[in-house]
């Protein structure tokens, strides 16, 4: 009971302690935190700036029926055995219009074609 009636009381410190400091007339110390309504930092990448054919390489999610059911749905045909590659990009030989390309899924779904 000494315990937890000792907790509660450092508890209550600390928090009156970091109380709310928004109205200081001194700046707060300590990491600068943007809100949501207004951020610090741009976007590195977002949809204007980032070409939307670029594949992220990483551990892909997508099993090989799915990559596969991807490229076929691009309009690929006769769609060669799918091997993942070191950076985690399935690939694979397909037809499309008669002509034969190497096109690959990232573990976003973005394909492309070399």
């Amino acid at each position: 009971m000494l315990k937890t009636g000792f907790l509660i009381v450092a508890a209550a410190g600390l928090l009156a302690a970091c109380g709310n400091n928004r109205d200081a007339d001194t700046p707060v110390e300590g990491p600068a935190i943007s809100t949501a309504e207004a951020p610090m930092n741009a976007p590195i990448h977002n949809e204007d700036s980032a070409p939307a054919q670029i594949q992220t390489p990483g551990a892909n999610s997508f099993t090989e029926a799915q990559a596969r059911s991807a490229i076929e749905r691009e309009g690929y045909t006769d769609i060669g055995s799918l091997s993942q590659d070191a950076q985690g990009l399935w690939q694979a030989t397909a037809k499309r219009n008669g002509e034969n390309a190497t096109v690959s899924v990232d573990y976003k779904g973005v394909i492309t074609v070399r």
